[in-house]
């Protein structure tokens, strides 16, 4: 018989991992609109020396009951199908379409302040202080300039701590802190040729960053609850600074993506309003751009299809197995 829960689970796992290979959208965000986001942090922090003992006094069940493991599997599975099935198309997709993606996501997150807001029980000073130090954290990551990243294992490995924290935090993106890093087009490249001593120290920088995080955001839900959730109301405001669909390139890199040619690509982006996007810049002569297209329309039913999506997720509410 299926099990429609798992099965719904499993699909906000994917939708977890295409947001998390995207640089600006957090697999938390998905995470935390879909209603498993509590959930999750639970389970997560509840992994440590305690399962051991648990393992050995009760047995395998009780270990896997303990740390909630049928929910952690089923997710995870979920979001590694989908950055391995989608990393290759959405990094296309990004490429080539990048206003009608972004406006995608756009209106997912935009649908999303308001449903976040809502779980404030009691708005206040407090809360109120925390949407906008949220807001303000979110746009600062999203202005940072990009830094020139390394080869060595050990980097890949702290790479991995750091951009674990964002990818399970709402609003602020794990592949964008990767970007900041200049980790994200090593790390797409090592997904896509299987360059597994890069994964495996990336996954291992990962899960260590995620087995502390967890704690203090379990904590954090636990003893400030209506504080947390504003400061995630903030930092989903302030990454709608950083999906605005219509951008204009600022600087340029030269990628080499282990060919023997190199070519440029955008290294940092200004948001512009969609009348003044199709104005061309020196940045978009040197990309060999002849023409630009806001595509307003478009824009705009993808962004209602983002905050269709969003509706569908949230009224399926938490999955749990």
């Amino acid at each position: 018989m299926i099990d429609r829960k798992r099965i719904t689970l499993y699909l906000k796992g994917m939708a977890m991992g295409a947001a998390d290979v995207v640089p600006g959208v957090s697999g938390g965000t998905i995470a935390f609109i879909s209603g498993i986001y509590e959930e999750l942090i639970g389970s997560i922090k509840s992994i440590g020396l305690d399962t051991v003992g648990v393992l050995r006094k009760e047995g395998l069940a009780s270990a896997w009951r303990s740390i909630n493991g049928n929910f952690l599997v089923t997710l995870v599975a979920g979001i590694i199908t989908s950055i391995l099935l989608l990393a290759r198309p959405i990094t296309w997709a990004l490429q080539h379409h990048p206003v009608l993606v972004w406006s995608f996501f756009f209106g997912l997150i935009l649908a999303s302040v308001w449903l976040c807001g809502k779980l404030v029980k009691h708005w206040g000073a407090g809360p109120i202080i925390g949407v906008l130090i949220g807001a303000a954290t979110a746009v600062m990551v999203g202005v940072l300039k990009t830094g020139s990243g390394g080869d060595s294992l050990l980097f890949f490995y702290l790479s991995g701590c750091l951009a674990i924290c964002a990818m399970i935090l709402p609003g602020i993106s794990g592949a964008f802190i990767l970007l900041l890093l200049g980790a994200y087009q090593p790390i797409m490249e090592a997904l896509k040729g299987f360059d597994l001593p890069i994964i495996l120290v990336f996954i291992a920088g990962c899960l260590t960053g995620l087995m502390a995080f967890s704690r203090f955001l379990s904590w954090l839900f636990r003893t400030h609850h209506d504080l947390a959730v504003s400061a995630l109301t903030g930092f989903l405001v302030g990454s709608l600074y950083i999906v605005w669909p219509w951008k204009k390139v600022l600087s340029l890199r030269t990628v080499h993506e282990g060919k023997p040619d190199e070519h440029l690509e955008p290294l940092l982006t200004g948001n512009v309003w969609p009348g003044d996007y199709s104005t061309l810049n020196d940045m978009d002569v040197m990309l060999g751009i002849s023409s630009k297209d806001p595509q307003v329309l478009p824009a705009v039913l993808l962004c209602l299809a983002g905050i269709a999506l969003l509706l569908i997720l949230e009224r399926s509410g938490p999955a749990s197995t």
